[in-house]
């Protein structure tokens, strides 16, 4: 049996990992025990207790790691404690779950990876748009389309619509999701340029982001942190073919796949189907438990992700420094 641990204990810990290993534990009770929790506040590890059926609740980091065995611990902490606290758990040998952007800074990041290589400790870092269902079976009717007419995918694209997001590092912190799901889908970037469309008073700055990808596909993202609503949308172009996927946020979620000016496919998410298994926060934490349970390494690891973070910091500090369109070479 898994023994597995969190620590912290906030809104998103609950969502994006408490409520999918209580699901998972519920669904294979005899694979993961769910052994312990931690936070600074008291009453908040005891929810967790209550709630998810965590056995122990500890106030101390130290005191949680002495105390307990753990095959696997998932750290969601403030963005400034992710990579020392990261650095602790590698270093003792517990494979581990990290969040994005794996620290406050790209030093922050690379001193995470420099312990990640350094140790070989098993680890994950929760980006769980990789793991939606319909941004898979998206990818992979793409690739059979591919397949079916010897052609290939050319042109991937995101938007990333927000509501009052007026914090000044929403670049790094939170479009790295879109960054690193286009890496996902299209590979390796070898070229980023971005444009800042400057805010008028009062409000946020939007952003436009051009990739040029190692296998010739380019990409596009439009991060827009104020625009009205809440959405996420991931397109996929090949000759021949479309698939737009609209996941993990949106009135209307699911997927569609056009061929030769015609829908082919439809799939919309129903009424019942539950957050953590839309937004891939099920499957992510299936398959963490999957690779500690069959001595596998984690996917995806902090080296993994690390070169989409490593862009979003650089594209941060280019808009800092300039007003307009700037190539950032890879």
């Amino acid at each position: 049996m898994i023994r597995l641990a969190i620590i912290g204990c906030g809104e998103h810990s609950e969502s994006g990992h408490a409520i999918p290993l209580a699901r998972y534990k519920a669904a294979h009770p005899t694979a993961i025990e769910l052994a312990a929790v931690c936070d600074l506040n008291a009453e908040r590890a005891q929810s967790f207790v209550r709630t998810y059926g965590f056995t122990r609740y500890y106030v101390d980091v130290n005191e949680m790691l002495a105390e307990e065995k753990l095959d696997g611990c998932i750290v969601v902490v403030p963005v400034e404690s992710i990579s020392e606290l990261g650095i602790k758990i590698l270093r003792r040998g517990i494979p581990c779950v990290v969040e994005k952007p794996m620290g406050a800074s790209l030093s922050e990041a690379q001193a995470l990876l420099d312990a990640a290589k350094s140790t070989g400790t098993p680890n994950l870092v929760s980006v769980n748009r990789r793991f939606m269902p319909f941004l898979n079976r998206a990818l992979e009717w793409s690739r059979n389309e591919d397949s079916r007419r010897a052609g290939s995918l050319r042109h991937v694209r995101c938007t990333m619509a927000r509501h009052a997001r007026r914090e000044h590092d929403f670049l790094w912190t939170t479009a790295v999701h879109a960054v690193d799901t286009l890496r996902y889908i299209a590979g390796k970037v070898t070229e980023a340029n971005i444009r800042s469309l400057r805010a008028p008073a009062g409000g946020a700055n939007w952003y436009g982001i051009d990739l040029r990808f190692e296998a010739g596909v380019t990409g596009y993202i439009d991060v827009l942190p104020t625009s009205g609503m809440v959405e996420e949308t991931y397109e996929l172009f090949g000759e021949g073919f479309r698939a737009t996927v609209i996941c993990p946020f949106g009135p209307q979620r699911g997927w569609r796949g056009f061929r030769d000016n015609r829908l082919v496919i439809e799939e919309v998410a129903s009424a019942g189907i539950d957050e953590e298994i839309l937004n891939g926060c099920f499957d992510e934490a299936a398959e963490f438990v999957w690779a500690l349970s069959s001595n596998n390494a984690p996917r995806p690891s902090i080296e993994d992700i690390f070169p989409s973070v490593e862009l979003c910091f650089t594209l941060a500090k280019t808009v800092n420094e300039q007003q307009d369109l700037v190539p950032t070479k890879i």
